[in-house]
């Protein structure tokens, strides 16, 4: 019969998923700012709400329709 965990335990688990999370998201934030360097948008000087809103319309085409060829036009 398998114990149950104790609540050290848990707290270990917990914070290796803490970390494990803060990993994935700094991978993330890399991969997208390399991705705005290279297309030159970090030399540009863009409001944060206009971002946001180009940023919410990409996520927007990709959830809607999965994947789409590159170069393709909507």
């Amino acid at each position: 019969m398998r114990t149950k965990p104790s609540i050290s335990e848990i707290d270990a688990q917990i914070e290796k998923l803490r970390e494990k999370r803060r990993s994935i998201l700094a991978k993330a934030n890399e991969r997208f700012a390399r991705a705005a360097a290279k297309a030159g948008l970090a030399e540009l000087d863009i409001p944060d709400n206009e971002l946001d809103a180009i940023f919410e319309e990409i996520g927007g085409r990709f959830r809607a329709g999965g994947k789409k060829a590159s170069g393709a036009s909507a």
